[in-house]
């Protein structure tokens, strides 16, 4: 009797290739990161509409305390705490900003979605750049166009540092300062979400191999602790939602500071 060898399966690791979509309509772009990025703008203006409707001088229901409660701790522990003085103008923005941020890395954890949209270089390179040109705007508007004097030159340099504090400050300041905040951001989103696919991938390619209970119980195992891991992410997508508002923050409060 002659037996059939069966070829063993293969397994394909997810890699960078999972995380580009293709396009609907016959355009490219249009792909599922854009449709996220509309659907989290949405969701972000319905979630203001929500908390911002039939508001009572003293909270009477639990919509209104969540919603103070959330307010207050991006107005009080964000804006005022790092700003100083001047925050009431630069509440709006971080506000959203972080709101934004919070509901498109919460996708990577939500079953519709399941892809954190700022795992995308290129969106993440979009809102450092609003953010860019936020605290470029606060300068103007505070210290004119001193500004960018200011941004080159601190005060109190002597001239003979001027051609060494001059490149170092202009990188800092313009092009440092955006690329960091991008990539500290797009890094972590990628690699949670890579990790993620990794176990729950691998996990279901173990837990149905075929005649191999050891490989079996290995994938089961690889699933539970895969829900441990959308729990972390849960905190990392908070957390850098958090850290993206604060240096946001800090970047327009050392625009406005005259003694910056």
């Amino acid at each position: 009797m002659i037996h059939a060898q069966v070829a063993p399966l293969e397994f394909k690791s997810p890699g960078v290739d999972d995380f580009f979509f293709p396009g609907t309509f016959g355009v490219d772009w249009a792909n599922k990161s854009f449709w996220q990025i509309l659907i989290a703008a949405i969701l972000v203006l319905a979630l203001f509409f929500w908390m911002s409707h039939d508001l009572k001088v003293v909270p009477t229901g639990k919509r209104q305390v969540f919603a103070e409660y959330f307010y207050n701790f991006v107005r009080n522990n964000i804006a005022r705490e790092t700003i100083g003085h001047e925050y009431s103008r630069w509440v709006p923005y971080l506000f959203a900003l972080f709101t934004f941020l919070l509901v498109n890395n919460w996708f990577g954890e939500f079953f519709v979605f399941m892809f954190p949209t700022f795992s995308r270089i290129g969106y993440v390179y979009g809102i450092a750049l609003v953010t860019w040109f936020v605290y470029i705007i606060a300068g103007v508007k505070s210290q004119g166009i001193k500004y960018f004097k200011n941004s080159v030159l601190p005060p109190g340099v002597p001239w003979y540092l001027w051609w060494l504090m001059i490149p170092l400050e202009f990188l800092s300041n313009f092009i440092t300062r955006p690329l960091t905040l991008a990539l500290r951001l797009f890094a972590n989103m990628f690699a949670g979400h890579l990790i993620i696919m990794i176990f729950v991938v691998g996990g279901g390619f173990l837990l149905t191999y075929p005649h191999s209970i050891g490989y079996n119980l290995a994938g089961g195992v690889s699933i539970i602790f895969s829900f441990a891991i959308f729990a972390l992410e849960l905190f990392v997508g908070l957390l850098q939602s958090y850290v993206f508002t604060v240096l946001t923050a800090q970047y327009i409060a050392s625009s406005v500071s005259v003694e910056h």
